[in-house]
């Protein structure tokens, strides 16, 4: 019997995020430089097959949920394929994918077929002109046509994905907070995070959530907490009273979400990541073929997992107790 997936404090994880590539089609501000990154050769990637190896083994020891990232997963060709495969895994109950929605719209039902079922959707802007300032590139367009094929699908529920950035998309909180009380859409607002980033530029553009119900006291509009939007995770939810959509606060550096994590990442060049900001990670490659080895390495990697991440300290420019990632956004996976 195959041990769970428990760490030294106490927290179970069922939830395992996979970065399929870290390449991608966009440069968005905070997660890739404008000048790109040298990429992974795709012979150092995982397969498909290694990919759904690991996952049998996970599911064994009490992982249920998936989530598909990247850099952007929908520029590793034939992504059904493994979604399919994963979701004929025993214990798997749920597939999500997080995407920039370039290519989503054309694959929403091949995805939707082969057993995904939900979606994030990166959106930093509403204007088209700023959202090609944020992404170097992005046509906002092929996002909102995303969102729509996702609707068609029947993915439920979709989620919109705001990195809040002071001075850059700030201006357009009551906008996309509209768009909760026309639709059945989950925006959610993250706060700008120092990950990969090695001096402290990221601060300039730092701003805390509490802006977000600021606006709605602007504007009028009455909040309701809200409880647990499936899969969500971290976020804490709201609804604008009376809106058919809800919105959301993840808040990993002012309010870190830490003691009730639950979820492992495995990068697409095949490493454990324990916690998401700190530079711990352990290669799957020399165990795979080894349930046992492998189930060896997780629990490994759970053993060394810190209670915190411990991003407020690098706000406030206090010593951390951890070494951070040197990777870039993409390299993880988020």
């Amino acid at each position: 019997m195959a041990r769970k997936l428990i760490d030294r404090f106490g927290r179970v994880h069922d939830y395992l995020r996979i970065s399929v590539t870290d390449r991608c089609n966009l440069r968005c501000v905070y997660c890739m430089p404008e000048e790109g990154m040298e990429f992974e050769p795709e012979e150092h990637l995982l397969t498909f097959e290694q990919i759904a190896e690991v996952v049998r083994v996970l599911a064994g020891m009490g992982v249920r949920k998936l989530r598909l990232t990247g850099g952007e997963p929908l520029v590793r060709k034939n992504l059904e394929r493994l979604v399919a495969g994963l979701s004929a895994i025993p214990g798997i109950e749920d597939i999500a994918l997080t995407t920039n929605g370039m290519f989503f719209a054309k694959k929403a039902e091949a995805l939707r077929e082969a057993g995904l079922t939900r979606i994030n959707i990166s959106l930093d802007s509403l204007k088209p002109a700023r959202f090609a300032l944020i992404t170097r590139g992005g046509d906002l367009r092929k996002v909102l046509q995303a969102i729509e094929a996702a609707e068609r699908a029947g993915l439920d529920p979709i989620k919109l994905n705001v990195v809040l950035m002071k001075g850059m998309n700030d201006d357009e909180i009551g906008d996309f907070l509209q768009l909760t009380r026309e639709r059945k859409l989950h925006v959610r607002f993250i706060e700008y995070m120092p990950i990969g980033h090695s001096g402290d530029g990221w601060k300039q553009r730092y701003l805390p959530l509490q802006t977000v119900h600021d606006r709605c006291r602007e504007l009028g509009w009455r909040v309701e907490e809200q409880g647990d939007v499936y899969g969500n995770g971290p976020s804490q939810n709201f609804r604008i009273a009376g809106a058919p959509g809800t919105f959301g606060l993840i808040h990993p550096v002012s309010d870190h979400f830490c003691a009730a994590c639950n979820r492992l990442r495995l990068t697409a060049d095949g490493n454990i990541k324990p916690c998401l900001y700190w530079s711990d990670e352990f290669n799957v490659k020399r165990v795979l073929g080894d349930d046992r080895a492998l189930e060896e390495l997780f629990l490994r990697a759970l053993d060394i997992k810190p209670e915190s991440h411990e991003m407020a300290k690098a706000l406030q420019n206090r010593e951390q107790s951890h070494t951070p990632t040197a990777r870039r956004m993409s390299q993880i996976g988020g």
